[in-house]
């Protein structure tokens, strides 16, 4: 399913749903950050999803990491909760979802690099790399609070 993601966009379809989801920022032992090449939008972010019935939130994530990269992670916290009503996802089936998602902390398990069906590349990647990359606004914001190791979560 194809997916449009608007920002501050004041031509932007309004918001007929809210879905809690999850992001994950997990770095390896050299600080590169886990990035996943998305297929329905073809821009590269941390890996997430929404959360399953029955699941708690922090399994979202844990999940959610495992099909989108191969790779095995432990949440160790909370990086902040986004949450902006100008940030919404167009999908092709007519949903238009407005931004829920938190974003969690999480350790380096182990697993390979692999892509999948919502994943057309995994790389660790380097901050130095990060600017050259296409990278939707609010997901680099993600990623620049996951690297600040703020004391207490963002919150917005």
């Amino acid at each position: 399913m194809a997916r449009t993601e608007y920002y501050d966009d004041p031509k932007a379809p309004k918001a007929n749903s809210i879905v809690p989801a999850v992001t994950v920022f997990v770095l390896d032992g050299q600080d590169r950050v886990l990035l996943i090449r998305r297929t329905d939008n073809g821009l590269w972010a941390i890996p997430g999803g929404a959360q399953d019935f029955g699941e708690y939130i922090a399994e979202t994530a844990v999940r959610e990491t495992k099909e989108e990269s191969g790779i095995d992670v432990e949440v160790t916290g909370i990086v902040g909760i986004y949450t902006d009503p100008k940030h919404v996802m167009a999908y092709s089936d007519g949903e238009v979802r407005q931004q829920f998602s938190i974003c969690f902390r999480a350790r380096y398990l182990g697993g390979e690099a692999t892509p999948s069906s919502e994943s057309s590349e995994v790389r660790w990647i380097s901050r130095e790399e990060l600017p050259s990359l296409p990278i939707h606004p609010s997901m680099q914001l993600r990623i620049n609070h996951g690297y600040e190791r703020r004391p207490e979560p963002y919150i917005g």
